[in-house]
């Protein structure tokens, strides 16, 4: 958005205007990226418009920009911008020359004034950017810019399979440890105290509405204060694809969030007028960001590990958390499915399968050094 001039909506679809702002803002940083592209991709972006979610969108595009720049900057091609590399030299590139590519994103550093920032991507990031590229070589060859489909020949990079990813989920009794340090600031220093004073409230009700409903992290931060209705027992949340969801409130939901609402939250008075239907703010009086709110779960969840923040968990654990303790209590596969909003039961399946004490249980036999001093 043009820095400096106020944005006004005209809102006719229902969806709160934070929500808009925000994937206006999305199609802001895409539209961008494409200016920065090939003309001759046009056609690519309208494609990528109507196939895939804003956020793909822009993770595409990103990688595609950084593929060209790579281009550029290997002397592959005499250009001094990544906009001026035409089919033909498109046309030139071979499947090897993508690979090389890709195992150039493993490890690689960039030099910034006096600084060495060194980037690293594991299999899951590469897969993504090879998917990135194959999308774009294979439009190109089906719109007949390209001659031949380079695709097939690819390098194949292995990504654990479903069953094979570990579930880290927090245990019931770690969710009880977390709540108690958010309710009663246990095991902090006296700075973190002072802090904590401030926004005990906010914190706590972030945390419950996670474990309690398994929201992602962008569900989360959306909401608004008049997102919740108290009288009819339920709050409205936005998922993939923009779908307005109906939750319901129960009632340890509806005490924190009131506790929050008339006990710690600023009035609106003192607000600008943006902030105003926030319903999570920051102690400058601005909606929390999606930063600002990962970095407090993982605060919190690294009191109940207790461990470094560094190591803490983040709200895509505390959604897995509340998978795995719904289905560990018993609840229905498919109900637990659609309260997380899953695509399909495959991936709700992955939390039933986990088994959290697998690698303990396999190993209490195999006491050796015990036995050994039992021997005596």
């Amino acid at each position: 958005m043009a820095e400096g001039k106020q944005v006004k909506i005209q809102n006719k679809t229902g969806k709160p205007e934070n929500i808009l702002k925000k994937e206006q803002e999305i199609y802001d940083q895409c539209k961008s990226i494409e200016q920065e592209l090939p003309a001759f991709m046009n056609g690519f972006f309208a494609y990528l418009r109507g196939s895939v979610l804003p956020m793909t969108r822009l993770a595409y595009l990103q990688d595609i920009r950084f593929f060209c720049n790579y281009l550029m900057e290997s002397c592959m091609f005499p250009v001094k911008r990544i906009s001026e590399l035409s089919p033909t030299d498109f046309e030139a590139i071979r499947a090897r020359d993508i690979n090389t590519f890709l195992d150039f994103a493993r490890r690689y550093q960039i030099e910034r004034e006096n600084s060495i920032y060194i980037y690293e991507n594991d299999n899951r990031a590469l897969a993504r950017k090879k998917s990135s590229l194959s999308v774009l070589f294979k439009y190109l060859f089906r719109d007949e810019i390209l001659s031949k489909n380079i695709t097939d020949g690819l390098d194949p990079i292995r990504v654990p399979k479903p069953g094979e990813r570990e579930i880290k989920a927090l245990t019931d009794e770690e969710v009880r440890l977390m709540l108690n340090t958010v309710s009663k600031g246990t095991g902090m220093t006296k700075k973190q105290l002072e802090f904590w004073k401030k926004t005990k409230k906010r914190d706590k009700a972030i945390l419950v509405l996670f474990i309690t409903y398994g929201l992602r992290l962008s569900e989360l931060q959306q909401l608004n204060v008049d997102s919740f209705n108290f009288d009819r027992k339920e709050f409205k949340i936005y998922r993939k694809r923009g779908k307005e969801s109906i939750m319901p409130i129960n009632q340890s939901c509806e005490m924190v969030i009131k506790d929050y609402l008339e006990q710690e939250r600023v009035s609106d008075e003192t607000l600008e007028e943006e902030n105003k239907a926030a319903l999570f703010l920051s102690l400058q009086g601005k909606r929390m960001t999606e930063r600002q709110i990962r970095e407090l779960v993982k605060k919190y969840t690294a009191y109940a590990l207790k461990t470094t923040q560094r190591s803490g968990y983040s709200p895509h654990k505390l959604r897995a958390t509340a998978a795995t303790s719904l289905i560990g209590r018993g609840e229905d596969i498919y109900d637990v499915q659609v309260l997380l909003d899953h695509e399909n039961v495959t991936t709700t399946q992955l939390y039933a399968k986990h088994k959290e004490n697998v690698k303990r249980d396999l190993v209490n036999n195999m006491e050796w050094e015990l036995e050994r001093k039992g021997e005596k």
